[in-house]
């Protein structure tokens, strides 16, 4: 297998994996968990998937021919609450995964040289992958974390539990009883 197609399955694997902890978070909590904001500096799960499905459109749609800051895109308002139910934003955050996921697994390993720009900014299809990696996992950390400091002592945990390694490494081993 040729060490562009490793490259992109490892990319769909990671940021997929990614998106499931998303969707167990949002599992776990209510319409009005999804809009809790702990304070003004920060956002609420609602807004940073309002953020990321405007991200996500605009990098991935006609991703190799047009630049990934669309004009259609309106960011600053990605960050307006726009109080749209647990339903709404679960079907936002997927229309945006889906074009991600589209657009990357049709890409073929002779794209990953190839220039695209954000912004202006002339990157590898490579950069911006990893770029966009980063930027998605960063704002899943998010979610997640908020999804545990809501649920506290609810939160039901996505890996390997607090004082849990030594069973989890057990089983990864087949020694698990």
């Amino acid at each position: 297998m040729d060490i562009g197609r490793i490259f992109l399955d490892s990319a769909i694997k990671r940021l997929s994996n990614c998106k499931l902890l998303g969707e167990q978070t949002f599992e776990q909590l209510t319409n009005e968990q999804m809009l809790i904001q702990p304070n003004e500096a920060s956002n609420s799960i609602a807004v940073i998937i309002q953020h990321l499905y405007g991200n996500m459109k605009s990098r991935w749609t006609n991703f190799l021919t047009e630049d990934g800051e669309k004009p259609w895109r309106i960011r600053d308002e990605e960050f307006e609450l726009q109080k749209l139910n647990k339903e709404q934003l679960i079907n936002l955050w997927n229309e945006g995964w889906n074009v991600f996921l589209q657009t990357i697994s049709a890409l073929s390993e002779a794209d990953l040289g190839k220039t695209i720009t954000i912004r202006s900014e002339p990157l590898t299809v490579v950069d911006a992958i990893n770029r966009q990696i980063a930027h998605y996992s960063y704002h899943v950390g998010q979610i997640v974390f908020l999804g545990k400091w809501i649920r506290n002592e609810d939160w039901l945990s996505l890996s390997i539990p607090k004082k849990g390694s030594d069973a989890f490494n057990k089983k990864m081993k087949g020694d698990y009883k």
